[in-house]
């Protein structure tokens, strides 16, 4: 009944468009986690084996097993949203490929291969190679994160800034300059802007568990992994949460020079303006080209993008309606990240102060650690505001003018689509409800006495003296050995399971 609902209510490209939205509304919250969490495990390992404070190593083996879940539902996730490029845009595939292919390419071959090569050491290597080869690799799968990040950005960059490709006389699109489809004119902005929200969120996550475990009453003995978790991420908040700011503001201004209708969108602008007005509050109404119930400052709006008083801002009627995003979905997405960038601001400003008062970690701090708890799924919210503004104000366009949407949809019945929408809902919510319970019950549980397996030789962790013989095809009797014969196929103490038991 619901599938003949939306057959009869919606047509084929939207239930696409509907689709393609969902899926990646899932995906984009896995990849931008694990580039933080990827980063901060690094620090903790590096602070561990600099510091020798096991509290360190207790964080990290604690982290590191919902690392592991959330990196397993990112790649899931991501395979499911490609295989949509086939299906439903197929079109779009065939046009913009010879650009987009070889981008995503590039981010399998560099990233991905380099993450798969480190990610078993980094999960299951603690104990069974040198702590240094341990480090080693949670810094290469960070950095692997963040080259991922490089070329998916790139190619997403390239859809809303293209630049650098050529249009062939069969329609499709040719690369003729490879740097410029690169490093298209925003991309630069859009990666640090999305590296540096992944690592917000990230933080915000950490810090509002950290102050979960020292306002809770069940977890007395993890009061100073709280304070590990709450004081690293009270760091991000005082210095890169003002610093996103700012970032926002630079990649504001980029996107007003290269898809003005997008930043028309974002401030409800329909008319020319000289000292835009800020608009606080307001019902756009798309039909009839104007907004209701307005609340706004003006002349603010024009400061922030012009860096002027009277500067002018162009309105959405300079564009044909066809040609314009959908305002409401663009207007309250941005003040959505808008709103919790500030929070996260002046979250940022209240620990600082409760800092220098040296009130961070007490327990009648109650109200301080309530706000960091309010704020971990904030960072969430956030990205995924942030993530509708720039893919619905790029509507109409998948290629920002160059292909428009709805010419790059597959020949596919809204059936089809509507049936598979469905099963990806079903399938979504079960799956991904299933890991994030997990990471609820693993975050219930906190984290565990770590032991030092300095004095376990790491090369004979895996493989018996009797197994070895075996392996090198050496039939000969046990009589290299001074153990007894029954001891040779026991297997060696492994004191530790690389955190993942």
């Amino acid at each position: 009944m619901f599938a003949t609902l939306m057959i009869d209510q919606l047509d084929a490209l939207m239930l696409a468009r509907i689709q393609f939205a969902f899926v990646i509304s899932w995906h984009i919250i896995f990849p931008a986690f694990t580039i933080g969490l990827a980063s901060w495990l690094t620090v903790l390992e590096f602070r561990w084996l600099k510091t020798g404070d096991s509290i360190y190593a207790e964080v990290y083996k604690h982290w590191v097993k919902i690392f592991a879940v959330t990196f397993g539902m990112g790649v899931v996730s991501g395979v499911v949203m490609s295989y949509q490029f086939g299906t439903n845009w197929a079109v779009f595939s065939d046009k913009a490929g010879n650009v987009l292919g070889p981008l995503l390419a590039y981010e399998v071959l560099t990233a991905f291969f380099l993450e798969a090569s480190f990610l078993g050491i980094m999960l299951f290597g603690w104990g069974r190679v040198s702590k240094r080869m341990h480090f080693a690799s949670t810094a290469i799968v960070a950095v692997g994160t963040l080259i991922s990040g490089f070329w998916i950005l790139s190619a997403n960059s390239f859809m809303q800034t293209p630049q650098g490709f050529m249009i062939g006389t069969d329609g499709l699109l040719y690369p003729v300059n490879w740097l410029e489809i690169i490093f298209n004119p925003s991309f630069p902005y859009r990666y640090v802007h999305m590296i540096t929200a992944a690592f917000l969120t990230t933080a915000f996550v950490v810090g509002g568990i950290g102050a979960y475990y020292l306002q809770s009453k069940r977890h007395t003995e993890h009061r100073r992994h709280g304070q590990v978790m709450l004081g690293m991420a009270m760091i991000m908040a005082i210095f890169v949460a003002p610093a996103q700011v700012l970032i926002g503001d630079e990649h504001g201004l980029n996107t007003l020079e290269h898809q003005p209708a997008k930043v028309a969108a974002m401030e409800g602008i329909w008319e020319d303006e000289r000292g835009a007005a800020l608009r606080l509050f307001a019902i756009p109404d798309q039909k009839n080209q104007t907004n209701k119930y307005e609340i706004s400052i003006p002349y603010v709006s024009g400061l922030i993008l012009t860096h002027s008083f009277d500067g002018e801002v162009k309105g959405l009627k300079n564009w044909a309606p066809e040609d314009q995003p959908p305002v409401a979905i663009v207007f309250w997405a941005f003040r959505i990240m808008v709103g919790i960038g500030t929070l996260m601001v002046l979250v940022g400003l209240f620990s600082l102060y409760k800092y220098f008062k040296k009130q961070q970690f007490s327990p009648n701090s109650k109200t301080f650690h309530r706000v960091w708890m309010l704020m971990t799924p904030m960072g969430f919210i956030a990205l995924l505001a942030g993530w509708f503004v720039t893919e619905v104000g790029r509507q109409p366009w998948t290629v920002y003018g160059v292909i428009r949407t709805a010419e790059s949809i597959s020949p596919v019945a809204a059936q089809q689509v509507a049936a598979t929408l469905i099963g990806f809902i079903v399938l979504y919510v079960f799956v991904f409800g299933a890991g994030s319970f997990y990471i609820l019950r693993l975050i219930a549980q906190g984290p565990k006495p770590y032991e030092d397996p300095a004095d376990d030789n790491f090369y004979e962790h895996s493989v018996t003296e009797g197994q070895g013989r075996t392996l090198s095809g050496d039939s000969r009797p046990a009589a290299h050995s001074k153990k007894e014969p029954e001891d040779l196929d026991t297997p060696a103490n492994d004191s530790d399971d690389g955190g993942l038991r």
